[in-house]
């Protein structure tokens, strides 16, 4: 049927004008159409606490935007403000940071003594969170956090992706057809997984505190008290903060605080423990000194069902398989002692699908791949090598109540005092 004169015409304009008006709705900030509302389109909006190396290095992540930016380093905060669009917020006091509406994910890039407090916080904030590893420097601030996450509501991701992509480390392969093979049993049940230089693993011993710091002036660009936060006062010493404070019990736990949960958590994830924690931590170390963190030679956990994670800190073994079972083993490059392994594998199912794109679990509130329940889990395996560690003896450990079996010592690591006003 031949349209009547005019009437193309008037429906170009009507589509022109709808496109125009839908236009004009898609950059509508989220926040001024409603709590939790996502407009077409729209990217998420960030906010990163901590903008030293690590925090600097998330500023550009595909689907969001960032807003706003937080330190107590002026100069820190400076490097970042070159990095990021005109117009962004800046702040020195993160409790300012995210009363802010329009901000949807606060990204928690701090020392680790300040992880869990952040993180909660902007969770009760209405926040969701990315938070780096370790996700808290104690398991009490992991559980307080679990707790803030869930009651509000908010979507929680820890930045330690292995379990869900990249090449992991000396395996040579992502993790996925290491759970597979797990999964399918042709190693055989129990499993050790050793983690050594040799599998591939560095454990970065140079993170080693110094025993003599001598007081130095505190730089004009640093609010010193502000950094310490909930850590106990101690002379300022320019060792004890920024690139190697984690040689420092007060902050994090050495290499193991700062790898540990990078090497641990997909671990946890292949094994099926994601609900659980080990029953006994036992440690071959030196006497660790009150303050700075020293070395290990070996921490080995134990499960219930006889699985062990074998941290191996010197290394002896050059020919370690990285998983050894009753059956079989897994060498780095995912080599085995099994025939045609691959062959075998290939008529086993694959493991069920993870959620690994944060920004569509934030828009569509599902439940990221590492979340606070299984990180706090990790984290948790972390946080019993390093109380072993400061105690110098081997623990047996509750995995149902998360403390520690008659050992009233251990158990007041869990949760360790705070410096007021500071509290979680």
């Amino acid at each position: 049927m031949k349209e009547k004169e005019g009437s193309s015409a008037s429906r170009r304009n009507f589509i022109k004008g709808s496109l125009a008006t839908l236009a004009t709705f898609s950059i509508v900030p989220r926040h001024v159409l409603g709590k939790g509302f996502i407009a077409p389109s729209d990217q998420l909006t960030k906010a990163i606490v901590g903008v030293g190396s690590m925090g600097r290095g998330h500023i550009p992540y595909a689907g969001t935007k960032v807003v706003a930016l937080c330190d107590v380093d002026k100069k820190h905060l400076e490097t970042a403000v070159g990095m990021v669009d005109k117009g962004v917020k800046t702040f020195s006091d993160y409790r300012e940071l995210i009363q802010l509406p329009e901000i949807d994910i606060v990204h928690v890039a701090t020392p680790p003594h300040w992880h869990g407090i952040i993180a909660a916080d902007a969770a009760r904030a209405g926040k969701d969170v990315w938070c780096e590893k370790p996700m808290t420097r104690t398991i009490g601030e992991g559980k307080r956090l679990i707790e803030a996450v869930q009651q509000h509501g908010r979507v929680f991701r820890l930045n330690t992706w292995f379990r869900f992509q990249d090449n992991f480390y000396g395996m040579k392969t992502t993790v996925k057809p290491i759970k597979k093979l797990v999964q399918s049993g042709l190693l055989g049940w129990p499993l050790k997984v050793t983690v050594s230089k040799h599998t591939g693993f560095d454990w970065k011993f140079y993170w080693v505190g110094k025993t003599n710091n001598a007081p130095e002036t505190i730089p004009a660009e640093l609010d010193y008290e502000m950094w310490l936060g909930p850590a106990p006062y101690k002379p300022y010493s320019a060792h004890r903060v920024h690139q190697t404070f984690r040689g420092y019990w007060d902050y994090d736990g050495g290499g193991l605080g700062d790898m540990g949960q990078h090497y641990i958590d997909p671990i946890q994830y292949f094994l099926g423990k994601d609900d659980t924690s080990p029953v006994s931590v036992e440690i071959d170390a030196p006497q660790q000194h009150t303050e700075a963190v020293g070395t290990w030679r070996r921490i080995t956990y134990t499960y219930a069902d006889g699985c062990q994670i074998v941290l191996d800190g010197e290394a002896k073994d050059e020919k370690v398989a990285y998983i050894e079972g009753p059956k079989g083993k897994l060498y780095p490059d995912f080599k085995s002692d099994i025939p045609d392994l691959e062959k075998k594998l290939a008529a086993f199912p694959d493991p069920e699908p993870q959620v690994t794109d944060f920004v569509d679990a934030v828009k569509n509130r599902k439940k990221f791949a590492l979340n606070e329940e299984n990180g706090h889990r990790s984290c948790t395996i972390v946080n019993m090598g390093l109380i072993a560690l400061r105690l110098g003896r081997s623990l047996k450990f509750d995995p149902d109540k998360q403390e520690f079996i008659d050992d009233e010592g251990a158990n007041r690591l869990i949760d360790q005092p705070m410096r007021g006003p500071w509290t979680m």
